[in-house]
C-alpha cells in the first residue's frame, strides 16, 4: 500500500503545504520528484497525481504541493505570485523533503506549464538529476482581468484590478540538460515552438515528444498515457541505481 504524508513547510515566511507519497516498498532514503503546478492550477492536477501513483510504484517519492498563493497554502495570488517567487517555493520544497528523507543526490523535477519555467529557472540552484516539463514558457508577457480568474484565486484578493505576469527564462536553457519535454503540437496556450527553442538550447541527453494535435490541458486520454509512461521511465532511468 503507497503511503501518503501530509508535509507543511515554509517559504519566504508563507506557510505551504503538499503531500508526499512515499514508495510501496518502504526503502530508506528514496530518490525523489518534486512536482510544481501550472499557473492557476495546484498540487492536486491529474498529472501530477497520476505520476505521484507511478513514480512510488516504482520505489521513486513524489512531492506534490501548492505554491504560495494556491490550494491549501497561505498568500494572495495576484499579490505573491511571480516565476522568481514560484522558484523560491520550489527551492523550500526540495529542501524540505530532502531533510524528511534524506534522500540528497537523486532529485528529479516535474514541471506543468509555467510550472516547467519555475523548474528550469530553479535547477541550476538544486541537486538535480533528472526534469521533466510538459508545456513549459520560455517568455511571458501579460495582464488578466481578475474576473477572468478562477474564483478562488480571485477571492484570496478582493481588492485587485488586475493581474500582470512577465518572465523569460532564455538564458538559463544552455545549463539545462537531462530533461524530457512534452509538448502538444496544436497548444493555443504555450506555443510549441517553446517546446522546440528549450530542446535546441538544452543540453544532452534531453528527448522532445511532441503530441499530435495535442492541446494545452492534454485532454486525450492517449495522450496521457503516452506522457506518464514517457515521464516515469526518464525518472526510473535517472534517479533510480
Amino acid at each position: 500500500m503507497r503511503k501518503l504524508e501530509s508535509v507543511r513547510f515554509s517559504s519566504n515566511g508563507y506557510a505551504l503545504k503538499g503531500y508526499l507519497h512515499l514508495p510501496t516498498d518502504n526503502s530508506n532514503h528514496p530518490p525523489i520528484v518534486v512536482g510544481s503546478h501550472g499557473l492557476f492550477s495546484t498540487g492536486n492536477s491529474p498529472k501530477q497525481t497520476s505520476l505521484a501513483k507511478h513514480c512510488s510504484t516504482l520505489g521513486i517519492a513524489f512531492f506534490r504541493f501548492d505554491h504560495r498563493g494556491c490550494g491549501e497554502s497561505d498568500g494572495s495570488f495576484t499579490r505573491v505570485t511571480s516565476l522568481e517567487t514560484r522558484s523560491q517555493d520550489l527551492i523550500s520544497a526540495v529542501r524540505k523533503i530532502i531533510t524528511l528523507t534524506g534522500s540528497e543526490g537523486s532529485i528529479g523535477l516535474f514541471g506543468s506549464s509555467m510550472g516547467g519555467a519555475v523548474c528550469l529557472n530553479a535547477a541550476h540552484r538544486l541537486p538535480v538529476a533528472a526534469i521533466v516539463s510538459y508545456a513549459a514558457p520560455v517568455r511571458l508577457q501579460g495582464t488578466v482581468g481578475v474576473d477572468d480568474l478562477p474564483a478562488e484565486l480571485r477571492q484570496s484578493d478582493p481588492q485587485a484590478n488586475s493581474f500582470s505576469l512577465q518572465f523569460d527564462i532564455s538564458e538559463r536553457i544552455k545549463h539545462i540538460r537531462n530533461i524530457l519535454l512534452v509538448h502538444g503540437d496544436a497548444d493555443p496556450v504555450v506555443p510549441v515552438s517553446d517546446a522546440m527553442e528549450i530542446h535546441r538550447q538544452a543540453g544532452s541527453p534531453k528527448r522532445l515528444i511532441l503530441q499530435r494535435d495535442g492541446d494545452h490541458p492534454m485532454s486525450r486520454r492517449s495522450h496521457q498515457i503516452e506522457f506518464v509512461k514517457a515521464a516515469t521511465s526518464w525518472f526510473k532511468d535517472r534517479l533510480l541505481p
